[in-house]
């Protein structure tokens, strides 16, 4: 095996025979585990090969995937470790599991969703595309990646008293300018997963060219 580490607390779920879209890297929110999203892959990609790894920070006890230095406000020195050291990881485990390269999709709450825009920015031909769900700007000054093919759904609400419509608005330009196929999939709440747009993004998802090696 090469690529990385398998050390951190993870669980894969192994691709089912007529599987029904890509295979998806779950990202938890803080204070959640690799088993929070689980729920979403019979809804997104069913009987997809799933990838879903806990956050390796801990801030008040609570797992997260990078540190902050206040709400909203990330140290982004360690958000890009923490960035390359989960695309180790995720090498590693698409090798060990069988997971097609370039492949996976990204599906990502919050601070999930913070850890998988940097994992692109910075890892631009790891992942396939992703669901970025109640996600913020990760840099302010983001890294001149190509994002050319990677098909990003972003999933934001419009009371998010954390993300303003311009941060939104902000994440959404800055991926199109580095060359990502942007699909705005809001919803009228607040910092929450969405039943309506995830409905939607299941549709896009789904529509994704699948490869025959996803899992074994």
């Amino acid at each position: 095996m090469t690529g990385g580490s398998l050390e951190r607390p993870h669980v894969f779920l192994p691709v089912e025979h007529n599987s029904a879209g890509p295979p998806l890297l779950l990202l938890h929110g803080t204070g959640g585990d690799e088993h929070d999203l689980m729920p979403l892959r019979p809804l997104l990609s069913p009987g997809a090969a799933v990838l879903s790894p806990r956050g390796s920070v801990l801030e008040n006890g609570m797992p997260r995937y990078f540190r902050r230095l206040a709400e909203g406000v990330f140290d982004e020195d360690d958000l890009s470790r923490r960035a390359d050291e989960l695309a180790s990881f995720v090498r590693a485990a698409s090798e060990r599991y069988g997971v097609a390269p370039a492949s996976l999709v990204a599906v990502g709450f919050s601070n999930g969703a913070n850890i998988a825009s940097a994992l692109m920015l910075r890892h631009p031909r790891l992942l396939r595309g992703a669901l970025l769900a109640a996600a913020m700007v990760p840099y302010a000054t983001p890294p001149a990646a190509d994002l050319t093919g990677l098909e990003i759904l972003i999933s934001n609400g419009e009371r998010d008293p954390m993300i303003p419509p311009p941060t939104t608005l902000l994440l959404k330009d800055q991926l199109r300018e580095r060359g990502a196929h942007v699909t705005d999939l809001g919803h009228g709440g607040g910092h929450q997963l969405d039943a309506e747009a995830l409905s939607r993004a299941a549709v896009i998802l789904r529509g994704l060219t699948a490869t025959a090696a996803d899992g074994v």
